[in-house]
């Protein structure tokens, strides 16, 4: 039974750490979907990580978006768990994941297998290691902003998450609309 309540708790941390990192890079500029795919997506009692794809635009604030990143793998990490963040363009072009380190230029690590370190701060381009299918980056299973769209079945724990963050961006909505005088 213990194992049972480890296990919820461990995708109940894990859910609430993507949460959080929806919260936080929705309002980043150039930030355009936020789609939930891979392990979390079932209903395994125990996922090996997090996977997220944030389609941006050719100017997003990959700055801040790396990191919120850092922030939800630091989060997973004392978990013994990872999240990963991939990132696609608007043409559904995939660009790589974001990078993981906090500061982000040619030459400051000599272990960096992004393609072209340093190009783009923060995008880590490690395309020869790691490749989205296209389809999955125009279709994926679960898109939660800025609109939820469900294309597979979603598990109970990860429905109760489309239901936190559609409140959360229902209540924006309406704060903004207050503010601009709406």
């Amino acid at each position: 039974m213990e194992s049972k309540r480890s296990e919820d708790s461990l995708r109940e941390q894990m859910l609430v750490g993507v949460l959080e990192f929806v919260r936080a890079v929705a309002p980043i500029a150039g930030v355009r979907r936020i789609a939930l795919i891979g392990s979390i997506m079932t209903a395994k009692p125990t996922p090996k990580d997090v996977d997220l794809l944030v389609t941006i635009t050719d100017d997003a604030d990959l700055a801040s978006l790396a990191q919120c990143a850092r922030r939800l793998q630091g989060r997973l990490q004392a978990l013994n768990h990872w999240a990963d963040v991939f990132l696609a363009d608007e043409g559904g072009r995939y660009l790589g994941r974001t990078c993981t380190w906090r500061e982000c230029r040619p030459g400051i690590r000599a272990s960096c297998d992004a393609l072209h370190c340093g190009r783009r701060p923060h995008l880590h381009d490690d395309l020869g290691d790691v490749r989205l299918n296209d389809a999955l980056i125009a279709r994926p299973p679960l898109e939660i902003w800025p609109t939820v769209i469900r294309r597979s079945t979603v598990p109970p724990d990860v429905e109760a998450l489309l239901a936190r963050i559609e409140t959360i961006m229902s209540r924006r909505v309406k704060s903004d609309s207050r503010r601009r005088g709406a």
